[in-house]
């Protein structure tokens, strides 16, 4: 699959994504991936509009695993923005493969009681294990907001903060 990276940033694209992570890169798509937010037609038109100019597709899990198993994805350097750890580990589990896996921005969700890993990093309880699951399938955890950063061994930091 031509996915070259895989950031777990429930802000979705942002500036540090399309012009930080994507010039980086060398992204040509932008792929966001949740099923909730693929439902949603105000947020499949403005999604790709913040893209600046990438070509970015808004997909449910099934339809990103498709994609990226199709002939013009071959052709293409994809970063895939996965909104939450479970949208990334079910990615993971059905055959994504990244280079690498990036925590970026994880805001507090309203109604939960997360600890604080980086000033814009929460996570609850729930998620803490669906990070460990993503490490052990062998990736690097590591969270970095920008790719000039050295980045910060996330498990370590879960380990750290109680989770």
């Amino acid at each position: 699959m031509p996915l070259i990276h895989m950031r777990i940033d429930n802000r979705l694209i942002h500036g540090q994504v399309t012009v930080a992570w994507v010039g980086y890169l060398g992204a040509d798509r932008i792929m966001v991936v949740n099923d909730k937010v693929a439902q949603d037609p105000i947020q499949k038109q403005l999604l790709p509009n913040a893209a600046r100019g990438v070509k970015t597709s808004v997909l449910g899990i099934d339809e990103a695993i498709e994609y990226l198993g199709s002939e013009k994805a071959q052709k293409e350097k994809i970063m895939v923005v996965a909104k939450y750890p479970s949208d990334a580990l079910e990615l993971l589990e059905k055959g994504a493969d990244p280079k690498e896996v990036i925590v970026g921005n994880q805001a507090t969700i309203p109604g939960t009681k997360p600890k604080h890993i980086t000033r814009s990093i929460a996570v609850t309880a729930d998620q803490a294990p669906i990070y460990r699951s993503i490490a052990e399938k062998g990736y690097n955890l590591r969270a970095k907001v920008m790719p000039s950063d050295s980045g910060l061994d996330f498990i370590k930091a879960l380990g750290k903060h109680g989770l």
